[in-house]
């Protein structure tokens, strides 16, 4: 039996941090349908842009604005949350994919990179996460294949 390259623990650890919670427009549409708001309102009341791209804002706490003891808005997240821990770079760098481990307890070491890669890419594919455009996706699901 293969070993499960990742399964979440629900620590919050991906939730914390300025890094950029990108929204596509699917991903707009979702979160607002599910807060039951207007999708101006979302972007309004929620987030900010930088570099082009729109943003969930943080807290004070540096989490996610949503993230309170667990995730608030887990079915309307966007894709960016649901890819996670499968972004480009972990997948395409086994360093980074160490990295992780040191802060995501749902990495499973055992499973080694090649198999968290191929869990990985057929999740991506899966669930329709890989993104082409640069102008408008998170960096982390930018994908060539």
């Amino acid at each position: 039996m293969t070993e499960a390259a990742f399964e979440c623990r629900m620590c919050g650890h991906c939730c914390q941090g300025e890094g950029g919670i990108v929204m596509t427009a699917k991903d707009r549409e979702r979160l607002a349908a599910f807060l039951g708001i207007a999708e101006d309102e979302l972007v309004a009341r929620y987030a900010h842009t930088r570099g082009g791209k729109i943003h969930l804002n943080v807290g004070e706490d540096q989490f996610c604005v949503f993230y309170k003891e667990g995730c608030g808005v887990h079915p309307g997240r966007p894709d960016i949350c649901r890819a996670w821990p499968y972004f480009r770079g972990n997948l395409i760098d086994e360093t980074s994919w160490e990295m992780i481990q040191e802060y995501c307890p749902g990495v499973n070491p055992k499973a080694g990179h090649a198999e968290f890669v191929r869990q990985g890419r057929a999740y991506l594919r899966e669930h329709d996460l890989l993104r082409y455009d640069p102008d408008s996706s998170p960096n982390a699901l930018i994908s060539d294949d």
